[in-house]
């Protein structure tokens, strides 16, 4: 995945997207779109970050997990398997970006009223007492398609591709952009770039 921050306008069309598509229940996010403000009034700039599982080549929620309920697909997406999930929460805390969600409850959104058949659906794919996170869309990118966040972007900043593919057109995209991953010095080796606005580059790399 690919994100140019300079073109994220902090709709979190991205966020609602990832919740219709994998119909989480109330709580559960996969991906967020947080708001850093920095400098001194008058002279402030604002970054809309967009965040989600970096899907590491190194990634420690795997190693730590007693188990392998955390594991890699051959194509790099870092998954979950709820059936052996004892909800340890030792990926949890494995995890430097924050990114997985321990699924404590499941309840409608719709208050005490029963859920509607979406819900009763999409909810069934949830286990209470274990943990959740981003799987990149793995089903729909099985079946050929885009991740949601990716295709609903109305500012298209978001890109997605092979990564081990040089040719590929994010790996292009990556090479001519200078684009940086999050906490390179931890060794993880996300799979998440970001191309940083020229004005707000400190700001991030900090």
């Amino acid at each position: 995945m690919l994100i140019d921050l300079s073109r994220c306008v902090g709709c979190n069309a991205c966020s609602v997207a990832c919740k219709a598509s994998n119909a989480t229940p109330e709580g559960v996010h996969f991906t967020h779109v947080d708001k850093v403000e920095s400098g001194k009034y008058p002279n402030t700039v604002t970054l809309f970050f967009p965040r989600a599982c970096m899907h590491c080549e190194n990634a420690p929620c795997v190693t730590v997990c007693p188990t392998h309920a955390s594991y890699k697909r051959s194509d790099g997406i870092v998954m979950v398997d709820e059936s052996k999930c004892i909800g340890c929460r030792y990926c949890i805390a494995a995890c430097p970006y924050g990114a997985r969600t321990y699924v404590k409850e499941i309840k409608s959104y719709y208050g005490n009223s029963s859920s509607n058949s979406f819900e009763q659906t999409g909810y069934s794919e949830y286990t209470i007492g274990t943990v959740s996170k981003c799987e990149l869309c793995s089903k729909r990118v099985d079946q050929g398609y885009q991740p949601a966040c990716v295709q609903t972007c109305p500012a298209v900043a978001r890109k997605f591709g092979d990564l081990d593919d040089p040719n590929s057109d994010i790996s292009k995209l990556i090479s001519s952009s200078d684009a940086v991953q999050l906490l390179p010095e931890l060794g993880t080796n996300p799979s998440f770039y970001y191309i940083l606005p020229k004005q707000q580059v400190t700001l991030v790399k900090r």
